[in-house]
């Protein structure tokens, strides 16, 4: 059986001097491992089509025991993330969580288009870092299955407040009265109404607005913790890339100097 489909490579390894081992994301046929014979040969038409982070149209042979990719022809290959050790960094770990989320042999068209829309952003440098990481990793889980509850108070209902604490284990939240009224016993973040607002639209926006809103630096700061302990303790593990992805990247600093407050607002695109 041939399958023929657009997917995103986001895992390799070669298997021998010659050959190739890759994780495809698809569009139809979800995450896919298959064989790229011959690939890491120089004068191969699948070296390209099947490293890491490109996106390219897949002829792909399902064998009784394993895909074997016929041909692999490169539509892009978001060769920018190469220059900027943060942006590459933070590029893997979305192709890793992808591996963890993402279904197999099912449709996934919306992790997919998520995954490119993030890489296209990634490489043009024009979305904050910790904006994107935050947008992947609850949009993620949220298709998943794992969408957390952030409508109201999980007791009295209230929709905010001067601040609203977020419980990222049990994903839910509390106005501050009931949550010291009835504790839930597990950690808890604090989030200003700005940030609980950018929180909310990481899951539960369309799509194609979903990358449209912006944060102050401390909003962003906020928001990257929110999100990453929501992701560790929902998946109850950690991730390499995302461990060098801290090891590299310098958060922007505060302005020194007294200056107007930066607005954090939703929908400002």
């Amino acid at each position: 059986m041939h399958i023929e489909t657009d997917g995103l490579v986001i895992g390799e390894r070669s298997i021998g001097e010659s050959d190739r081992l890759v994780t495809v994301l698809t569009r139809e046929e979800g995450l896919l491992r298959a064989f790229a014979r011959q690939a890491n040969r120089f004068r191969s038409q699948k070296l390209f089509g099947t490293q890491l982070l490109c996106y390219s149209r897949f002829q792909i042979y399902r064998g009784r025991d394993a895909y074997i990719i016929d041909e692999a022809q490169a539509q892009e290959l978001f060769f920018d993330l190469r220059r900027d050790i943060d942006r590459l960094s933070l590029a893997q770990y979305f192709c890793e969580l992808a591996s963890v989320l993402a279904p197999q042999e099912a449709p996934a068209g919306d992790f997919l288009r998520l995954l490119l829309n993030a890489l296209h952003y990634l490489s043009r440098g024009n979305r904050p870092l910790l904006i994107l990481k935050a947008v992947v990793e609850m949009r993620s889980l949220s298709l998943a299955g794992f969408m957390p509850d952030l409508v109201a108070c999980r007791r009295c209902g209230r929709y905010e407040g001067p601040e609203m604490w977020f419980y990222p284990r049990e994903g839910v939240i509390s106005c501050p009265e009931c949550g010291r009224r009835e504790p839930l016993h597990s950690p808890y973040r604090a989030l200003p109404p700005g940030v609980l607002m950018a929180l909310r639209h990481t899951i539960y926006a369309d799509l194609e607005k979903l990358f449209g809103f912006s944060l102050s630096a401390g909003g962003q700061k906020l928001l990257a913790k929110a999100s990453e302990e929501y992701t560790l303790s929902t998946l109850e593990r950690g991730f390499k890339t995302l461990d060098f992805f801290h090891d590299v990247y310098l958060e922007p600093e505060e302005p020194r100097e007294p200056q107007k407050p930066e607005e954090d607002t939703v929908n400002r695109e």
